[in-house]
């Protein structure tokens, strides 16, 4: 092989390996997009955002697709529970996590476009306000309804109304659950003798109620 052969072929091997190190791969979806937002605009206390929120009425939701500008939105959730989308229409949202909200939307759209990449982000969190909070009724100085914090106690919740009332039977107290469950709660012990074995740790929707004696 000549020397002008030899440096024409080496100039072109370069010239080949130039060209395929400038090409790309398709760009992809980020690979932790499919996770819902950890915070919101909204900074209630009353409503701390996590992946598990049920969505209501009066939430409002963005709804991106990647890559697909035109049928990324944002909604309010109406009364009946429903947001409408693009091409996907009336979608099904009401007291479902924004994961199950995402799948939806996606198997709606995936009759029109291929492989669509939904993600859901609650931006308002108005139904938050009322389904998150702890309430106590009857023989109090006030009947309160409050945020609901992590931590809060059935004690903390009847010091926040201003303890029993002079009408109060404290020992017939109970506390009731969105799940249906209901909690006799010692509230005379509790006050008197600092027995914390009935004093339970609240959740979301909690109703307190203390009864009125019977005399």
């Amino acid at each position: 092989m000549t020397l002008v052969r030899f440096v024409r072929l080496l100039v072109t091997t370069l010239a080949l390996g130039a060209l395929s190190a400038c090409e790309t791969a398709p760009s992809a979806p980020p690979a932790d997009a499919s996770a819902p937002s950890s915070t919101t605009s909204n900074t209630r206390d009353s409503a701390s955002y996590s992946k598990d929120y049920r969505i209501g009425s009066g939430d409002t939701l963005a709804i991106n697709v990647w890559r697909n500008d035109d049928l990324s939105v944002s909604v309010p959730v109406r009364p009946d529970g429903k947001i409408s989308v693009p091409l996907a229409g009336d979608v099904e949202v009401g007291d479902r996590t924004p994961k199950e909200v995402s799948a939806a939307i996606t198997e709606k759209l995936a009759k029109y476009i291929r492989e669509p990449f939904v993600t859901v982000i609650v931006t308002g969190l108005e139904s938050g306000e009322f389904r998150n909070r702890v309430r106590v009724t009857g023989a109090v100085q006030r009947p309160v309804s409050l945020p609901y914090r992590p931590g809060m106690t059935v004690l903390d919740l009847v010091l926040e109304a201003g303890g029993v009332n002079e009408f109060a039977s404290p020992g017939r107290a109970s506390l009731y659950r969105k799940d249906g469950s209901s909690h006799t709660i010692r509230l005379d012990r509790i006050l008197k003798r600092g027995e914390l074995a009935t004093n339970y740790d609240l959740r979301p929707g909690d109703i307190v109620t203390v009864p009125q004696s019977a005399f």
